[in-house]
């Protein structure tokens, strides 16, 4: 929750002015407020929109809300589902979640669905188990014809805010696991759905993160404010 529609204007005109993109995609989860404008002043740069939420609902008496198709019509590709800030502060369970991702899917949105574990599980060493079954019921109901309409990501939620470090190497265990597991839940198309790491990544550590063998790239929180640490991320990257 950062960012008033002015300031996200600002930003934006700033990362038009600087951003030369190599072959990395870049997308800015934005809230909702701020999507317009983003959509606005990022066109033909390259850049992609979508939300950090979405409804379950198509329409309806489900006062502050935001649908997909709504999203949609703001020139957004992606919506974010299933955040661990959602799932922990929102009580969103991974039915709802699903529900979310099937919504997204059917106004023709892509769902980022973010998956992962706390410390407590991660401490007992059930790390692969709990966020390969949060994956399964976050997917339920869920068809894809094509790998590029779906993205996961896996979050450590144990190393944000613990003072605990996730490694190069816990991303891939855990982002290897999850690609492993796509084929069985998803059918042919599943092995080839794009696996997102999130936590802490900046432009000190995402190469090292991106160059694992199953993360096929990041999604990033707080580095992405500034916009010199959206710049140092791509160039790092290319």
């Amino acid at each position: 929750m950062n960012k008033t529609p002015s300031e996200a204007t600002a930003w934006a005109n700033d990362l038009k002015a600087k951003l030369q993109l190599g072959e990395a995609e870049v997308a800015i989860m934005a809230p909702a407020i701020d999507l317009q404008a983003l959509s606005w002043f990022l066109k033909d740069t390259g850049v992609n929109i979508g939300g950090q939420d979405v409804s379950q609902h198509e329409s309806g008496a489900y006062t502050g809300e935001i649908s997909a198709g709504m999203l949609k019509d703001v020139g957004a590709k992606y919506a974010v589902v299933g955040h661990s800030e959602r799932r922990e502060y929102h009580a969103e369970s991974s039915q709802i979640v699903a529900a979310k991702a099937r919504a997204a899917l059917a106004a023709g949105l892509i769902p980022i669905i973010c998956v992962g574990e706390g410390l407590e599980v991660r401490e007992r060493g059930e790390h692969v188990s709990y966020t390969l079954d949060q994956l399964r019921d976050s997917l339920a109901g869920i068809t894809i014809t094509s790998a590029e309409q779906l993205v996961i990501a896996y979050e450590p939620v144990w190393a944000i805010g613990t003072g605990k470090t996730a490694t190069a190497l816990d991303a891939e265990e855990l982002c290897a696991a999850i690609r492993s597991a796509l084929s069985g839940l998803l059918g042919e198309v599943g092995a080839g759905v794009q696996v997102l790491y999130g936590g802490s990544v900046k432009g000190s550590n995402i190469r090292e993160i991106c160059g694992q063998p199953n993360v096929n790239g990041a999604l990033v929180g707080g580095a992405s404010l500034e916009v010199q640490g959206v710049l140092d991320m791509v160039n790092a990257l290319k």
